[in-house]
């Protein structure tokens, strides 16, 4: 099937039982669906169990929705120290009240109960059992997916392994213990990642299915966020979910279908975000919805991608994250974010000979003498533009501004086709470097090469003057330490990605880094001429205060169950402290 099809296939799905999914509750898990063909004209081949599984893939949310509740999205950055801007519900400010609904709930149980029907029907197709149990694996993987983000928001929920009728006990059942729904996602990971095909054996028109790489990497995000939630509370299981997240970020480095795309050198890390073109052709990118890079052929480092399509004429969905959010600064870094950028020593603010932050002359100097990822991933003087042939004025704001998938050509034109990355290589050589650690408590330098400074290599062209490599001497020598290095290093290659938030959570450090004032730029009179001077703190803009910012420790690391929920499920308990 044609990978640009993907989603406008779904239109023509005849899926009974997956149109009409738009449940809110446990209550409405016995709606029957509403559609003009029945099960017993539908569910006949394999191919039909392809098409249902196609509506699976809309839950795929990217760079197009003002609603950040989706598999992890950018926005969701904001709930977060690392950007600022818009925000759905209160996190960090202390806002936050337990709702009536919430569409992560409502969202996620939709999904749950399309791939449980998929999966159940697949027992009455013909066709080969290669072809049938792919495409349980697809429909076994968003179950997973749905279930990890559940998880990781409410903590224990109630597992639902099955449709259910009026009259089915699973209506009101209790939570069930996290750990359990856990196991039941690394068994539905497994099942796909045995099932479905690798990247390389996929053909070009269905990039952007699901392949063994996909179930592997996303196990190992699974493995790594349960085990280290569990090792930072005390909970016993936090060795084993870690070991599990090592060894499937482990297979996927060693079977060699994914790697870092290095095709632009220095820039690589750049353009990862961007259309194929790059530097080493013609480095305006004039052509809205030219042949991405983001293919399997000429780019192996996503392993998994919300697809958007070409252009115009072979369109499944669209966006202008360029102009929407991006210029507007709705997703906008903060200054806890820049300071995370290391020196071209390798060390950090107030250690690197480097650290020139007191004697800051204007918004540009503090990209001198950084890692090479702050100038790619936030605006600073060369942002380019094909309307006047090269570079546009250099406008210093009140904000920071993300560059990740800021297209020129794209702002221009109001409309962008470039894919989002929700699994890339990248990631999974964080997911093994951090579990290694957290396991053993050390790491080899060995092992560092193989991740940590991979990544470093792709961000200098290997060029160690522009970013010297993490080993354990370097760390000792300068006294850094070493888990904090492999975190900064996550928050930085990783940065305004989606996974900010999260990783707070997980580490259970929300708490000190959430109650913080969260500021923007220094503000420069100068280059403001006859501007309103915003507030300020100690020379930075002021986003927002330190007394708008609480984070309760005994309640907010785990989101409130929706109160609809629980008036409808009486066996459902709410949150402590909701």
């Amino acid at each position: 099937m044609n990978n640009y099809k993907i989603y406008r296939k779904k239109i023509l799905i005849p899926v009974i039982a997956v149109l009409a999914l738009a449940i809110g509750c446990n209550k409405k898990l016995d709606q029957q669906p509403q559609s003009q063909l029945s099960d017993s004209n539908f569910w006949k081949t394999s191919s039909d169990l392809a098409q249902a599984a196609n509506y699976l893939y809309t839950f795929l949310n990217g760079l197009s929705t003002d609603d950040p509740s989706g598999f992890p999205t950018p926005l969701q950055d904001n709930y977060s120290d690392k950007s600022f801007g818009d925000r759905s519900v209160g996190f960090g400010d202390g806002s936050s009240v337990a709702p009536a609904t919430w569409a992560e709930w409502s969202n996620y149980y939709k999904a749950i109960r399309a791939a449980n029907n998929i999966i159940e029907k697949s027992g009455q197709v013909s066709g080969t059992a290669a072809e049938i149990n792919r495409y349980v694996g697809e429909a076994r993987f968003f179950r997973a997916m749905s279930y990890f983000e559940l998880v990781k928001r409410f903590g224990d929920v109630p597992f639902i392994n099955r449709t259910l009728t009026q009259s089915d006990e699973l209506l009101y059942a209790p939570r069930t213990p996290r750990q359990t729904v856990v196991d039941s996602i690394f068994a539905d990971l497994d099942f796909a990642a045995a099932n479905c095909p690798q990247p390389d054996a996929l053909p070009a028109s269905e990039y952007g299915r699901i392949t063994r790489a996909a179930a592997l990497s996303y196990k190992s995000r699974v493995g790594l966020f349960e085990g280290t939630w569990d090792k930072f509370r005390g909970i016993g299981t936090a060795q084993s979910n870690l070991t599990i997240a090592k060894a499937a970020a482990n297979t996927v480095i060693t079977e060699s279908k994914h790697k870092l795309y290095t095709a632009e050198g220095a820039n690589s890390y750049f353009y990862e975000f961007q259309y194929d073109g790059g530097a080493s052709g013609n480095p305006i990118q004039a052509v809205v919805g030219a042949q991405k890079n983001h293919n399997y052929a000429s780019n192996k480092e996503n392993i998994l991608v919300r697809l958007y399509g070409q252009n115009q004429a072979n369109n499944i969905a669209s966006h202008s994250f360029g102009r929407t959010y991006l210029d507007q600064a709705r997703i906008a870094p903060t200054r806890n974010m820049i300071d995370l950028y290391l020196y071209k020593d390798g060390l950090p603010n107030g250690k690197s000979a480097f650290d020139s932050t007191d004697e800051q002359t204007s918004t540009l100097t503090e990209f001198r003498n950084r890692d090479p990822r702050l100038e790619m991933s936030v605006h600073n003087s060369t942002m380019i533009t094909p309307s006047v042939g090269g570079l546009i004025q250099y406008i210093p704001g009140t904000t920071y501004r993300s560059r990740k998938y800021w297209i020129v050509s794209d702002w221009t034109a109001n409309v962008s086709y470039i894919n989002f990355n929700i699994l890339r290589f990248a990631e999974v050589l964080l997911n093994y470097a951090e579990a290694t650690y957290e396991i053993e408590g050390a790491i080899s330098d060995a092992d560092l090469n193989l991740t940590i400074n991979a990544l470093r290599n792709r961000a200098t062209g290997g060029d160690v003057s522009k970013l010297p490599l993490l080993t354990n001497a370097f760390v000792s020598a300068n006294g850094l330490d070493l888990r904090t290095e492999i975190r900064r290093e996550r928050s930085v290659e990783l940065a305004f990605e989606g996974h900010a938030y999260w990783d707070l959570l997980r580490w259970k450090t929300a708490e000190t880094a959430l109650p913080t004032a969260i500021l923007g730029r220094k503000y420069f009179t100068s280059e403001n001429p006859g501007g309103v001077t915003p507030n300020l703190e100690n020379g930075y803009v002021l986003l927002e205060a330190a007394g708008f910012r609480t984070f309760s420790p005994d309640r907010d690391y785990l989101w409130a169950l929706p109160t609809r929920e629980l008036a409808l499920n009486p066996n459902l308990e709410q949150n402590p402290n909701w």
